[in-house]
This record gives C-alpha cells, sequence and structure tokens, in this order.
C-alpha cells in the first residue's frame, strides 16, 4: 500500500495544487476530516476554511471557500470555487471583506436567502485571516 496521496485542490481558474503529501486535513461541512493513505472512498461538502496538508516535517495550508471533496484510498480531489495560499492573501483585504460580509451579515435575517452565502464570506474571510497569521 502507497505511503502518500496524491493532493489536488483545483478551482475554475486554476489547478493551485498537485502534490503527494503524507496527511490532509479538511473543513467538512459536518466537521473537520483528515485522510492518509489507503482511506476508505467518500464524497462530501466543505465549508469555508483552512487545508492543512503534511508532506514528511513540512506543513502548508491554504484557505479555501465552500466545494467538494473526493477522497479515494490514493488521491483527494477537492474541488473549490476560490482558494489562496499564504502569499496570495493580503492581510488588510481579508480584513476589509470580513467587515463588509458581517456588516451585510447584520442587515439580514436568517430566513434571507442571502444569509448562509454571506456567513460562507465571513468564514472564508475568516480562513484567509488565519492562514496569514500562521506564517
Amino acid at each position: 500500500m502507497a505511503e502518500t496521496i496524491l493532493l489536488e485542490i483545483v478551482t475554475p481558474l486554476r489547478k493551485l495544487l498537485s502534490r503527494e503529501v503524507d496527511e490532509v486535513t479538511a473543513p467538512g461541512r459536518d466537521g473537520d476530516f483528515g485522510v492518509l493513505a489507503g482511506h476508505t472512498p467518500f464524497l462530501t461538502t466543505l465549508r469555508p476554511g483552512e487545508i492543512v496538508y503534511r508532506k514528511g516535517s513540512e506543513t502548508g495550508v491554504l484557505a479555501v471557500s465552500g466545494g467538494y471533496a473526493e477522497v479515494l484510498p490514493d488521491k483527494t480531489t477537492i474541488l473549490v470555487d476560490a482558494a489562496e495560499t499564504d502569499s496570495e492573501i493580503s492581510t488588510e483585504a481579508a480584513r476589509t471583506e470580513l467587515q463588509k460580509a458581517e456588516d451585510a451579515l447584520k442587515a439580514l435575517s436568517q430566513e434571507d436567502p442571502a444569509y448562509a452565502q454571506t456567513i460562507d464570506k465571513v468564514e472564508y474571510a475568516q480562513a484567509k485571516l488565519r492562514v496569514k497569521e500562521r506564517k
């Protein structure tokens, strides 16, 4: 059995990452989950958050918007609307996004169709700031 898995992170605009890794942690809609080589196959939705991957002693992290993950024994594919690495994130821009999303959220009721999308915007901006703070 292989010791590593292929991790691919894809947005509509680009393939952000294609790399052999030892383990992956992702933000599932119902909670974070981890993947190692040989994992049981499954398909799940993702909430905005951070993808953390490790290869040996090296750890990588990036912020992702909501999307989907397909886990296979030897490969994990993450499909998201948006994803950013630490070097692509502007702290100032992420803080501005967070403030705008929080302000928009205050004007919405939980029954409003835009409420869930606005929560996702808040969570994605928060994830960007957490990724930036890690470095």
